[in-house]
């Protein structure tokens, strides 16, 4: 007998298929040392990535400071007169500091509006890091691209603004300062924004506008990036995220759009001791300038008015191409598509080449691979986190061995489908059994219609299977070698989205991956179908699965590189004249338990007093730590008086040792009005009552020491109750401190205080008031707070 080796011959397409979009996401090679220069070298942009990346330079650190006159010097040395913009801004969560932006323009020859190249310079605080992805690469992918565009000389119509934006970890802080002080904001047309979420992969482009997107598509896409990688449902899908850019300041402060660009993968050292120029995947920078050098190009002379729109589009990329089409189309895309099934399917039973037993038998492997697959990834997620509780560390939720568990339980997914398939349906009935995945498609097509337009584009792989499908109703035979052609669309499409889910959103949405894999395989039924002996190819997918399993147990642990990340804070309570050490961490290691023992106490009652953090995380275990003489800060109140049913402060707490942030709260129930901090009120703010989220009012990131003042009223019948936390980043090196060292295989914890000297002061009127000029009794209130709290105690008694 004949051996059919078709099965082979399909797997080898496939991966084919698969490998040419892995290797056309993205360059894959660097530019040499002898690369002309009028092009971007990668090679050039990492000297300035190394540059930046040195030290730390987090806001309010010397570092920062050294960095930011770095960049003047560089900017100088490329010609350009360079300003400096400095000031204090308010953001919307609640996060105060005084930025200072660097800026230069390059003179075009009619401008009527501004392109302006963006990306921040600072680093984010508390965890060390560098910086060297986020965004040290977008700095450089700006220098070295504007470095290529100076030398050609070419003329170009449009202003050139370059903007390093100050404080984008802190709140977007510089951004703001720009778009709302700074006059060359009203002449800014389109703004290219580089950015970072990890240190490697594709850099993805997401758009940000105010209404509609299809100027914005149009004209990306005449500017012709080489290696273009972006669809609408990404951006529809970050706009639902908690996620903001700098240039999501100039769309909801200034209604000014752009683009973002922006790579993802590797996201555990994101924020982490570990963004630094080893980790920064040179390939992902060179896939930045491959952005920049074109669209700086076409944009420095584009009619920038051409990018606003009212109308939306769908966009999607595959390899070397962009496509779109409107909104308008997806509806009735969705409602051809469903009327060409039922054509087909009537069709099929008419001519009894389809049978609804048949049908109907084929909605059983079908939606028990799915149960099954979603079953087992979901609840085996949470079994591994008991398993490896390390994972529960690392708070972004992309563990060092992610991309292993995706292969192994994508791997599963197949092996699952491939069984059920063996078991429920025969070669001859394939056809058949393809009617339960096409019209669940369908469906989600037509609600994705309704719902998430930007998604749109998935309809198009439907259109393929309905072909596929056609022509076998037609034919009454299945040509195999249609059926691969017809896969490609949804391998092009489809697959890519089963690998960036968890990379962008974390693990726990491994369970959306291993559904979209089942989807996939259904839709590839005429393809996987055919396959001659699904028994073993399921055995072998299931091996393949266990093998990626045991590579993820093999890498469960830490290592230099991949560090263990841990936290540590001494938290000084002014009013009891008590002090613990604290920690965030779940799981304890050696160094914590040098400082909390091996039996620390939980730490609920420090988490009264929420500290910011992006997880929302708390602290966890507590333990009573020695008295330090450390120097409390000045409270003074400037102003403290009452007018009608108001009563009107000012107050300023100024630092008696080197600090780093403040972070004040007051009783939720006391409302207030007309808040300003160092004279900036919150961005946007549009009535006189203050915006807070519970308790906290606001965080204040200190540079050289200056101190906080705020001017606000409450009404007058409601006691003042308000609270400061006064952190410095120097635990580690304090003198009145000896903190071992941590180990290579550690980390500090980002996205948290930590590492923190911390004294917690309740804010009580001082003996000392200003005069006031409405000779009206300053006395009055702090009396009136006084017996408030005399009278709380008496009700606790």
């Amino acid at each position: 007998m004949k051996k059919d080796y078709s099965s082979f011959f399909a797997s080898l397409f496939i991966l084919v298929i698969l490998g040419l979009i892995y290797f056309t996401m993205m360059p894959h090679w660097t530019s040499s040392e002898a690369e002309s220069l009028s092009g971007f070298s990668t090679k050039r942009a990492l000297t300035q990535v190394e540059a930046i990346s040195k030290q730390p330079h987090y806001v309010g650190s010397d570092n920062h400071q050294v960095v930011a006159d770095y960049l003047i010097k560089e900017l100088h040395k490329l010609g350009l007169e360079t300003s400096v913009q400095e000031g204090f801004t308010l953001s919307d969560w609640g996060n105060l500091v005084k930025s200072k932006n660097i800026l230069a323009r390059i003179k075009g020859t009619n401008s009527s509006e501004a392109l302006l190249l963006l990306s921040h310079y600072d680093s984010a605080p508390h965890s060390y890091s560098h910086g060297a992805s986020d965004d040290a690469s977008g700095v450089a992918t700006i220098m070295e691209s504007v470095r290529a565009f100076l030398y050609t000389k070419k003329q170009h119509k449009n202003d050139i603004i370059i903007l390093f934006s100050d404080a984008e970890e802190l709140g977007l802080n510089g951004a703001a300062l720009f778009v709302t002080q700074h006059p060359w904001a009203k002449n800014v047309g389109l703004v290219l924004n580089f950015e970072a979420r990890g240190s490697s992969g594709p850099s993805y482009m997401l758009m940000e506008t105010n209404k509609g997107n299809a100027g914005l598509v149009k004209e990306f896409a005449a500017a012709k990036a080489t290696f273009p990688v972006s669809n609408s449902l990404m951006y529809s899908i970050y706009k639902m995220l908690p996620n903001d850019t700098d240039l999501t300041v100039f769309r909801e402060q200034g209604n000014i759009q752009g683009y973002n660009f922006a790579f993802i993968d590797d996201h555990f050292n994101y924020h982490t001791a570990q963004d630094d120029m080893n980790h920064l995947n040179t390939n992902t920078l060179t896939h930045q300038g491959s952005y920049l050098m074109p669209l700086l190009n076409y944009f420095s002379n584009a009619d920038l008015r051409t990018t606003k729109a009212t109308e939306d589009y769908v966009y999607f990329t595959i390899p070397y191409t962009f496509i779109s089409y409107p909104f308008d189309w997806v509806l009735p895309m969705a409602i051809i598509a469903l009327v060409f099934f039922v054509f087909l399917l009537f069709l099929g039973i008419a001519k009894r080449i389809l049978s609804f037993p048949e049908i109907l038998k084929g909605f059983i492997p079908f939606s028990s691979s799915l149960i099954i697959t979603g079953l087992i990834t979901f609840f085996g997620w949470k079994a591994l986190l008991k398993i490896y509780p390390q994972y529960n560390d690392l708070l972004n939720g992309f563990t060092y061995n992610g991309h292993a568990y995706i292969a192994a339980f994508v791997l599963l997914g197949i092996a699952i489908s491939l069984a059920f398939y063996q078991l429920f349906s025969a070669k001859k009935v394939t056809m058949n059994h393809y009617v339960a995945p096409l019209f669940l498609w369908i469906i989600i097509n037509g609600g994705l219609a309704i719902s998430l337009q930007g998604a749109g584009f998935l309809i198009i792989p439907i259109y393929f299977g309905l072909f596929s499908f056609g022509i076998f109703i037609i034919t009454q035979r299945s040509n195999k070698t249609l059926n691969l052609i017809c896969s490609i669309p949804a391998l092009l499409i489809i697959v890519p989205f089963i690998q960036m889910f968890p990379v962008g959103l974390g693990l726990k949405v491994l369970f959306g991956s291993a559904l979209l894999t089942v989807l996939t395989f259904a839709l590839l039924l005429p393809v996987f179908g055919a396959f001659a002996k699904k028994g073993l190819w399921s055995l072998l997918f299931f091996a393949l699965a266990i093998g990626f399993f045991a590579k993820a147990h093999y890498s469960s642990g830490y290592e230099f590189g991949k560090a263990k990340s841990n936290s540590l804070l001494y938290i000084y309570n002014a009013d009891t004249n008590k002090a613990s050490w604290a920690t965030y961490d779940s799981n304890l290691d050696s160094w914590t338990k040098n400082y909390l023992g091996e039996n620390p106490k939980d730490a609920k009652d420090l988490n009264e007093t929420p500290l910011f953090s992006k997880y929302n995380s708390g602290f966890t275990y507590s333990k009573e730590a020695p008295i330090k003489n450390l120097k409390k800060p000045s409270i003074e109140f400037l102003e403290d008086r009452i007018v009608g049913n108001q009563r009107y402060l000012k107050i300023k707490i100024s630092p008696n040792r080197k600090v780093n942030r403040y972070d004040i709260y007051a009783n939720e129930k006391m409302t207030i009005y007309n808040f300003k901090a160092n004279g900036a009120s919150t961005l946007g703010q549009k009535s006189s009552k203050y915006q807070r989220n519970g308790k906290k009012i606001l965080s204040y990131y200190v540079v050289d020491n200056f101190p906080l003042e705020m001017q606000f009223s409450i009404d007058a019948t409601t006691p003042l109750k308000m609270e400061l936390m006064e952190s410095s980043f120097d635990l580690l090196h304090n003198p009145l401190f000896n903190i071992v060292k941590r180990e290579d295989w550690m980390m500090p914890t980002p996205f948290v205080l930590n590492d923190a000297v911390v004294i917690k002061e309740t804010i009580k009127p001082s003996p000392v008031v200003a005069v006031n000029t409405l000779n009206i009794g300053i006395v009055t209130p702090i009396v009136k707070d006084s017996l408030m709290v005399a009278k709380d105690s008496l009700k606790v008694k």
